[in-house]
């Protein structure tokens, strides 16, 4: 669609109605507020042109103040500030439920197949049989992640769906209504959540979203292949971090995680038991009446006590005695609601969502480490022994371990934890709980500790039901990994697990830190390549490997347009499932509602079937294939040198909001593992890494280096090579895109004033030149005269969300700049600072 075009139905579908409904919130009567709401239009141009005219923060609100209100003094300043901080927060709420009622007609802006249309397409090509060949063996899992950088509590995520539907409808008397609540509540956490809150949040959305579009997906994909064979309830699955994830969160006990999984099971008893309850009402027939009524009884239990365990036999065989009992006496009368219930416990089980289990690879060294010293083995240290000898010990020796016998407590919750598995297992089966991910994974002792430590704690010498998968984040680790696998693969012992495991290997890729570690391209690159050698090497073995993707939000943690991602990979890649982390934002804007959970599913599908249909392989000559390695090298460069460079760790320390991701009350998880008084990069999420960089509009790890490495080949004469890049390999034509996005988010203006300071200014230099070459350079081999020119939907609603973002932001730089200057009040602006990164991080969507 012509993008002129595009942006006029976007003005017409979004922005006007948000123009209207937003003029209406910012006029509603709120007590002890009087004005504010009409001051923020001011607010935004004062801002907007003072930041032109190169003025700072301080200077842009303090003309504000005298040029448009009576307020004087500081506190009052402040007391306004916070004021202008909740508003923002909930113009932010109120577009997103603009643009989400919108959602189903801005899908006809976009050029996305749905997998309607590729069912057509099979038809059409006389592929269907292979299409539902490819559909009956193929999965994709999204897994919520612990990482909350979205925080909405359910009292405001129901305001939410209900403005939405109020909008969809133009109801302006309840949507007024509904604004006047969402003013007067509270969008913040009182407190930091605990693991088991975050848990709770994101089964909230199973509940209430996922429950049933999962099945309506199912359902539909079942009635685009009327009498065929289809029948895969893995097509769709569910993994879930909060409760599982122990890396670096104290708070993850074994308590919370056995809670975590108690909580999964029961609430979807409650999911159930609402299910057969309606049912019940239309099976009122003699024969099914009692059958009916037990399921009722059993599952009325079960979702309350957490020792009353319903297996998964014990639902579906009287569900299937139901559904005989309807065919053979009554005419199958009801029989496709029944179908529905049936196809939902196929898909969900016991379970509803898998409880992953995650811990850091030098906690399994020091637990293994510590076992042995009990067991008088070696006297310190594991590097008393030889390597042949430790991997035996791992591989056959028999010990028991008892918990109570270590002091360290992360010892001792470590092994309760592993202990456990095989309890939570029992309760919620074996799909509750079955993989164990190991963050850091450097070496073979990766795996080898958490088999033996899974032997010792559980399982002894019997098959052990569990799913060992390596996380290989830095790019030490990845250029590693080739030589790690083949080695756990040449262990009898390790083959042998495999072999039980379905002869199947799942391997975890890092974004997020990868691209910490080696910046943008770099990483993608890298991670690219490894999935290439790691598919190689599993064919070689004969076992298939499955890749799961630790992808955050933005284009620095691996997200943007995943379809994208997915559909670019090249035929080298194992294309068995798709998996991938979901986490914050990315949650709640594209997964939040049924609408978007099923078109964003679609489109992770659609973007495996790409591989294998209609001869679409992704082939990347060497040619490419040595521009682009030149490419990520160049970048690296550029990237590593700015990591090492003096100022790096102070300008985060001292120019950012890092230090105030861990004061805030946004997730459970401290922003940084151990206990280092001194800021180490390694140490350090990256979340609060990715969202300091966003919250300074900077966003150095979406594209920093790039602009270096393509000036770099255009100055060697090699401008056509790039320009026929983009247009033919789709998996650089992602990154080039996903950058501009980056890039998109941008304002240097909001900084400038560092620019002027003597200490920092060289170094904020070095941010703004290659911001604009990275800039110049992707439009110059992408031919476009805007960034995003072929996104018009997305590039608009940044274009929006950047503007009413733009008085928190200038609020925020205000407060650090008080800081700084040792304000009488510097705790306020600490908490202004603070309170301002939730407006922040929800407008911008994917910012961490």
């Amino acid at each position: 669609m012509n993008h002129h075009l595009t942006g006029k139905k976007f003005k017409a579908l979004v922005k006007n109605k948000f123009d209207v409904y937003n003029s209406l919130f910012l006029n509603l009567p709120y007590p002890n507020i009087s004005n504010i709401g009409m001051l923020i239009p001011l607010m935004y141009n004062a801002c907007k042109e003072g930041l032109e005219m190169g003025k700072d923060p301080l200077e842009t609100l303090d003309s504000f103040f005298s040029k448009h209100t009576q307020i004087t003094s500081e506190k009052e300043k402040i007391d306004f500030m916070f004021l202008i901080v909740q508003y923002v927060e909930r113009q932010v709420v109120l577009y997103d439920s603009v643009e989400d009622a919108a959602f189903t007609q801005l899908l006809t802006l976009d050029n996305d197949l749905s997998l309607k249309d590729y069912i057509n397409l099979s038809e059409s090509h006389k592929h269907e049989y292979d299409l539902l060949e490819k559909l009956n063996a193929f999965s994709t899992k999204i897994v919520f992640t612990a990482h909350p950088t979205q925080f909405y509590p359910p009292s405001v995520l129901n305001i939410i769906a209900r403005l939405k539907s109020f909008i969809k409808h133009n109801d302006i008397n309840k949507i007024d209504l509904t604004l006047r609540q969402l003013g007067l509540t509270s969008l913040m956490n009182a407190k930091k959540p605990t693991p088991l809150d975050e848990a709770k949040n994101i089964i909230y959305l199973l509940r209430n979203v996922y429950y049933d579009a999962t099945i309506e997906m199912y359902t539909n994909i079942k009635k685009n292949f009327p009498n065929s064979t289809f029948d895969n309830p893995n097509i769709l699955q569910f993994g879930f971090w909060p409760g599982g994830d122990r890396d670096g969160n104290p708070f993850v006990t074994s308590e919370i995680t056995m809670a975590v999984a108690d909580e999964l099971r029961m609430d979807l008893m409650k999911c159930y038991y609402k299910d057969i309850k309606r049912l019940q009402k239309k099976l009122t027939f003699r024969k099914v009446e009692d059958d009916v009524a037990n399921l009722r009884a059993r599952l009325y239990t079960s979702m309350f006590d957490p020792s009353d365990i319903l297996r998964f036999e014990e639902i579906i065989n009287p569900l299937y005695q139901i559904k005989d009992i309807l065919t053979q006496n009554y005419g199958g009368i009801y029989q496709e609601e029944l179908e529905r219930m049936i196809d939902k416990v196929k898909i969900f089980r016991t379970h509803f969502a898998t409880l992953d289990i995650r811990q850091n690879h030098k906690v399994h060294k020091k637990t293994v480490e510590e076992i042995l010293i009990k067991e008088n083995i070696i006297t310190n240290s594991l590097d008393e022994l030889k390597k042949e000898d430790l991997i035996s010990i791992l591989l056959h020796k028999q010990i028991h371990v008892d918990s109570n016998r270590f002091e360290d407590e992360l010892v001792k919750d470590t092994i309760r934890n592993l202990a456990q598995l095989k309890q939570i297992q029992s309760k919620n089966g074996e799909d509750g709980c079955h993989r164990y991910i190991i963050s850091n994974s450097e070496d073979i002792y990766s795996v080898l500790f958490v088999y033996g430590l899974l032997r010792w704690c559980s399982w002894g010498d019997d098959s052990i039901p569990i799913d060992i998968v390596p996380l290989f984040e830095s790019m030490e680790a990845m250029v590693n990994s080739e030589q790690i696998m083949n080695d756990l693969f040449n262990i009898p012992e390790y083959r042998e697990h495999i072999k039980e495991r379905k002869n199947t290997q799942t391997v975890m890729l890092g974004f997020s830190d990868g691209t910490k570690d080696g910046g943008y391209l770099k990483a993608n690159w890298s991670i690219f390549n490894t999935k290439e050698t790691l598919s190689d090497v599993c064919r070689q073995h004969g076992i298939k490997v499955v890749f799961f993707d630790g992808r955050g939000g933005p284009p620095a943690r691996g997200g943007g347009k995943t379809h994208r991602f997915y559909a670019s990979q090249s035929e080298k890649i194992a294309n068995h499932a798709i998996q991938l982390t979901i986490q914050g934002q990315t949650i709640t804007s594209r997964y939040g509602t049924k609408e978007h959970f099923i078109f964003n599913c679609e489109q992770l599908l659609t973007a495996g079937l790409s591989h294998s249909m209609f001869g679409k392989e992704n082939s990347i000559s060497d040619e490419s294939r040595r521009l682009i390695e030149r490419l990520a090298h160049l970048s690296y460069k550029k990237y590593e040198a700015l990591k090492n460079h003096q100022m790096f760790i102070p300008y985060l320390e001292n120019k950012s909001t890092l230090k105030y991701y861990s004061e805030a009350n946004i997730g459970s998880r401290p922003a940084k593992r151990g206990n280092k008084k001194k800021l180490d990069l390694n140490d350090l999420r990256a979340i609060p890494f990715v969202g300091s960089w966003s919250q300074l509009k900077q966003n150095v790890p979406g594209y920093f280096g790039l602009g270096t490495a393509i000036q770099s080949l255009v100055n060697e004469g090699r401008l056509d090579e790039l320009k026929k890049l983009f247009k033919e390999v789709p998996l650089f034509k992602a990154l080039i895109l996903n950058s501009m996005m980056s890039l998109s988010k941008c304002n240097f203006e909001l900084t400038s004033y560092i620019g002027k300071d003597e200490e920092y200014k060289e170094f904020w230099e070095i941010l703004l030149e290659e911001y604009k070459l990275s800039k110049e350079m992707t439009l110059l081999i992408s031919e476009y005269t805007m960034l995003m020119e072929e996104e018009a939907v997305t590039r608009n609603s940044i274009e929006i969300r950047e503007q009413i973002v733009l008085p928190l932001l200038v609020i925020q730089q205000y407060a650090l700049q008080k800081i700084e200057q040792d304000s009488a009040n510097k705790k306020y602006y600490e908490k202004i600072v603070k309170r301002s990164l939730y407006g922040n991080i929800n407008a911008s969507r994917n910012s961490a």
